[in-house]
């Protein structure tokens, strides 16, 4: 059997919507033979009234702890300490702040949020896209996404459009759009990830789609692989098939990451 990739996106009770403990994680992780794991939970915001689904400042200690007491009890599996990071303009200081904290293994840069206030995949927030223009929503998320991607604070950028969950496309092309955001990747060196949980939303399907992965890898930018679990029965999920997504738009190789220096493996 094929050695799956390491599972870089996982989410833990301290963002307030997923369950399963830690360690519940890395034994599923392991029973279906992922060699390799990267807790990923979200981070603190500068305010913890920011927004209800991530961790509080006071919770950090407590998951670096848990990820530290879930390696000592699955030595056999190696298990990363990173943080999916919020990227909004003027808050990098604070993400240089998160990053000088513990020894975490890489950071995810995602956007959740186009405004201090509308996250374009808040179920609660559809309201929003029906007040504005498609085109406008997915253009304003991807010049984000090139921000963070240029801003040197992250190892890899999560969920690279995510702005499909809710299956609401605009009638213009996207590429060019695609294609800034994957240039600047590519020449910071900033890997992105085939995220699994794309085909558990409206959308269907996995972030990226094959047109903007087939871009990416004609860029040659580097890659991931994230379940976004949050739930202990999530690591790996639908990973046969994002490997075969990657290896049908070019790709023979994946990123890891140890102390925020990556190297490549073979797929």
């Amino acid at each position: 059997m094929s050695t799956l990739p390491a599972d870089y996106h996982m989410h833990t009770p301290l963002c307030r919507h997923a369950s399963g403990e830690p360690q519940a994680y890395a034994a599923h992780a392991l029973k279906i033979g992922l060699k390799e794991i990267g807790f990923s939970d979200h981070s603190p915001m500068p305010r913890d009234d920011f927004d209800d689904w991530r961790m509080r400042q006071s919770d950090l200690e407590t998951y670096v702890r848990q990820v530290e007491e879930t390696r000592r009890a699955f030595p056999e599996l190696t298990i990363r300490l990173a943080l999916e990071v919020d990227y909004l303009p003027g808050q990098e200081d604070w993400i240089r702040d998160l990053a000088s904290r513990y020894p975490w293994d890489y950071f995810i840069g995602s956007v959740h949020y186009i405004s201090d206030s509308f996250a374009i995949d808040n179920p609660h927030q559809l309201a929003e896209w029906r007040n504005r223009e498609p085109y406008e929503v997915w253009r304003t998320y991807f010049e984000r996404l090139t921000m963070a991607a240029d801003s040197g604070l992250f190892e890899i950028i999560g969920h690279a459009d995510l702005c499909k969950k809710f299956s609401i496309y605009p009638s213009q092309d996207c590429t060019p759009l695609f294609r800034q955001f994957l240039e600047t990747a590519r020449r910071r060196e900033v890997a992105i990830e085939l995220n699994t949980a794309g085909l558990r939303k409206e959308c269907r399907e996995i972030y990226p789609s094959k047109a903007f992965l087939q871009l990416a890898a004609s860029i040659d930018v580097p890659i991931t692989f994230g379940s976004d679990a949050h739930a202990a029965t999530e690591p790996g999920m639908d990973f046969e098939a994002a490997v075969q997504l990657a290896r049908a738009c070019g790709y023979t190789q994946s990123c890891v990451f140890a102390q925020r220096r990556h190297t490549f493996v073979p797929l």
